[in-house]
């Protein structure tokens, strides 16, 4: 029940339904898409799959309690099993033969991104609050998200990953991360009309959201009309850089937006800063299964927790015992070195059961279609 099914006619309709959870997505929720998406490709008579969520989110990120629960007790592997069938349901997105239409209309978040932002078709509407806030937990943006986060216009991917700033529907648009923007009011006739597609090509399902589009106006205030300030500061080529360079900005104008950017970066974890600008920077040169792949190895020593504790402690200070006050280690970015970096993309040494996140090849992988639309 944490997944409804529905079937109609050549469709099927998923949906992520864990709404007082906001749709965090558990190891059982995964295991069942991977199974349902697996089934749905081998399935003639399926043409397309719609993912969407119930209540106020679509999904607001992975359930991360249990697993840092279980790296506390020093079983680390269950944690990197959850990451394991994660990322192969993002690949299996990613490379899918038929067209699936992911409905934004809410809360997007970390994992959320990663079952949704893969996939071809991605609406979203007025509701939608997309962001990857993963630096302030001290994590990293993975499901892929060095992938879609490195194509974005400019150095915007840098921007939304290191910050953790939040989008709307008009900036997910704007930057290319939806394809579509829908009212939500709309929604309802547009699956309708959907399940009406009774085939699998893609310009089919792209004729019926084109029909339903809008094309809203990005607010004043919009951060994507700072384009030029977020590519000259988050083009620099280290954390401490692109700090320098967004202070250099306060000097010259003293606006609320440069002020918000540098303190969300002061408050995310040293650790995560560095490691999460080179996973972007590296996923500009990787497909997207290289990205998964790498990602992989470091989530698996963000588990093992013998590089940075980092993530216990910001899941206490934000999760748990929400004081927002958490002690990373290293506090100061200059102590976090290139040296200790390097460690984090490099194979975990583990006596038995760990290995690399194997991949099969696919015949199917489509371009991610990441366009900004002006």
């Amino acid at each position: 029940s944490q997944v409804l099914v529905e079937e109609k006619s050549s469709v099927r309709i998923l949906t992520l339904n864990r709404p007082k959870q906001l749709n965090a997505l558990c190891f059982n929720m995964i295991s069942r898409l991977l199974q349902l998406f697996r089934a749905y490709e081998e399935d003639p008579s399926v043409k397309l799959v719609i993912l969407k969520g119930q209540g106020r989110a679509f999904c607001a990120g992975g359930d991360v309690p249990p697993v840092v629960q279980n790296m506390v007790q020093g079983k680390w592997r269950l944690g990197a099993d959850f990451f394991r069938d994660q990322y192969t349901l993002n690949y299996v997105m990613a490379t899918y033969s038929k067209p699936q239409v992911s409905i934004l209309n809410g809360i997007v978040m970390g994992a959320g991104a990663g079952v949704s932002i893969h996939g071809r078709f991605r609406i979203a509407t007025e509701n939608t609050v997309f962001a990857m806030p993963e630096t302030s937990l001290g994590l990293f943006p993975d499901v892929g998200a060095s992938y879609f986060l490195s194509r974005l216009p400019g150095f915007f991917g840098e921007y939304v990953g290191l910050t953790g700033a939040r989008l709307d529907g008009a900036e997910l648009l704007a930057c290319g991360l939806a394809t579509h923007f829908v009212p939500s009011t709309r929604l309802t006739a547009l699956e309708t009309d959907l399940c009406k597609v009774g085939s699998s090509d893609p310009s089919f399902v792209s004729t019926i959201l084109d029909a339903y589009t809008q094309h809203p106006h990005l607010k004043q205030k919009s951060a994507y009309h700072r384009l030029d300030v977020i590519d000259r500061c988050f083009s620099k080529r280290t954390m401490e850089e692109i700090i320098s360079a967004l202070e250099r900005e306060t000097t010259q104008e003293l606006d609320d937006w440069s002020l918000t950017t540098i303190r969300a970066l002061k408050k995310s974890s040293p650790s995560s800063l560095k490691i999460s600008l080179r996973s972007i920077r590296e996923g500009r040169l990787q497909g997207v299964g290289h990205c998964l792949t790498r990602e992989y190895r470091m989530v698996c020593h963000v588990m093992k927790g013998d590089l940075s504790k980092d993530l216990v402690e910001g899941c206490r200070a934000i999760l748990i015992d929400k004081d927002r006050n958490p002690k990373w280690e290293p506090r100061r970015l200059e102590d976090m070195k290139d040296s200790m970096v390097d460690q984090f993309f490099e194979r975990v040494e583990e006596e038995e059961r760990w290995e690399d996140l194997k991949l099969s090849p696919r015949n199917n992988l489509h371009a991610l279609r990441i366009a900004a639309k002006l």
